[in-house]
């Protein structure tokens, strides 16, 4: 059944990584060249929306970036986010029924702790407007499926503790492909085990497999989960013809898993065959939101006998699926098992590089352990950056259902480390249920509000 369904398009002519870099304003500029050839944006089921500006402090409900946003931003960042956001306000007020944001820069490779670009990505698009979401209309439970063929590394971190938010991701093994991670292993933290899910593909996969995943995992789950909203996180370089990976996934594929995810929102990420594939990929992801007939929409080169799943593959994506299925139903019994509750916090460190800009980030979380609550987590983060400079964080992170105790507690920390800054370059806090965000610095001790902009 035909609806209405909301399009914007920024195609960020002012940002690039560099003028002849994959991820460049063509990505946009050829889908939205065949929309309106094929008159597709003339269709009564269709709006288009206008970006708007975001402000720092959309961005700061989702990061701590070092040493502020305005360093690591331009206004495009601000406009692609605002374009998420303007879908998500016409969503709510049920101008839509549904809406894909076709943005760039892109961000799902963006983590809770920025210190540059990594992925091709600074901040994250969806996780600001999942938080604007909660902070604004009170919604309660997301469900976030991520179709990029890149494990999206940073949406995971941003939400890896958050058991309101559940995140999927199937993608090609991180063994072989950027940004080598996305395992069946990485489950979710203490308090939110299970709400991770990642389904590792062997290379050239095809729609069968993919589609497999969708049926008896992914949908299963989100019936299961019964999410608020559903987001898609709409990376498109799964499809056969894409430079920087290696799978078999067809325009034709694409439409109909939107057809069966119906996500509330996508957010467009990765995808770089811009002249083969993203013209009818979107073409059938709009399509198929709207309720339109896609059936038409096919590559010119697309035989279907080149495209059949390999026994290899099924038997392996058979048992991937059985053992995260068995994941989710036992998720309580088995969290408990791999988190045994036996302090307040529990310690993790990792290192993570930032191959865009060479930054090398070496963190330490804690992570409050409540029987009341999703507690809050405590960041001790230090880039190391290629001219030899070294700048470093230390945050505080409420969840915004966090109980008093641990309110009173975050925000008693939060003060002890203004007093003590042990050697940190940026003290961060992130009130969520008071939707305040807090940052000291040589720049001064600011609240990041509203009016935050970045300028010229």
């Amino acid at each position: 059944m035909a609806q209405k369904t909301g399009v914007v398009f920024f195609p960020a002519f002012d940002w690039a990584i560099s003028p002849t870099h994959p991820e460049r304003e063509e990505r946009l500029l050829y889908t939205r060249d065949q929309l309106f050839e094929e008159g597709i944006m003339d269709l009564p089921q269709l709006i288009e929306y206008k970006p708007r500006i975001a402000t720092h402090k959309d961005i700061a409900r989702a990061h701590f970036c070092v040493p502020d946003i305005q360093t690591q931003i331009t206004n495009a960042h601000l406009i692609a986010v605002g374009g998420t956001l303007v879908l998500a306000d016409a969503l709510m007020d049920k101008q839509i029924a549904n809406g894909f944001a076709m943005v760039r820069p892109p961000g799902h490779h963006a983590m809770r702790v920025a210190h540059g670009n990594r992925g091709f990505c600074n901040i994250n698009n969806e996780a600001i407007m999942i938080e604007y979401l909660r902070q604004n209309y009170d919604i309660k439970k997301i469900a976030i499926v991520d179709t990029d063929v890149h494990h999206g590394d940073g949406t995971q971190d941003i939400f890896y503790h958050d058991p309101d938010v559940l995140f999927i991701s199937f993608h090609q093994d991180g063994r072989t492909l950027f940004p080598g991670t996305g395992f069946c292993d990485e489950l979710g933290g203490p308090n939110a085990f299970g709400m991770t899910l990642n389904v590792p593909m062997m290379p050239n996969t095809t729609d069968e497999g993919i589609h497999y995943i969708l049926d008896n995992l992914v949908l299963p789950i989100l019936d299961d989960f019964k999410p608020d909203l559903v987001v898609n996180s709409a990376g498109q370089d799964n499809h056969y013809s894409d430079p920087l990976a290696n799978m078999r996934f067809t325009a034709q594929g694409y439409a109909k898993l939107n057809e069966k995810l119906a996500p509330d929102l996508a957010v467009l990420e990765g995808g770089y065959a811009i002249e083969t594939a993203l013209p009818y990929l979107n073409t059938g992801i709009i399509l198929a939101m709207a309720g339109l007939d896609y059936s038409w929409v096919r590559e010119p080169d697309y035989r279907p006998e080149n495209f059949r799943e390999t026994q290899e593959h099924k038997d392996y994506i058979k048992g991937v699926v059985d053992y995260l299925w068995g994941v989710w139903n036992d998720r309580e019994q088995l969290g408990e098992q791999q988190y045994p509750r036996e302090g307040e916090f529990i310690e993790s460190t990792r290192q993570v590089y930032y191959d865009t800009d060479s930054i090398r980030e070496q963190q330490k979380e804690s992570v409050r352990l409540c029987d009341n609550c999703p507690g809050y987590q405590v960041i001790d983060s230090r880039g190391m950056y290629p001219d030899g400079q070294t700048k470093s964080i230390k945050a505080v992170a409420l969840h915004p259902r966090a109980c008093s105790t641990c309110q009173e507690e975050a925000r008693a920390l939060y003060e002890r480390m203004k007093i003590n800054l042990q050697g940190a370059d940026v003290i961060s806090f992130q009130d969520k249920p008071a939707d305040r965000y807090y940052q000291l610095s040589d720049r001064g001790d600011v609240e990041i509000s509203d009016e935050h902009l970045v300028t010229e």
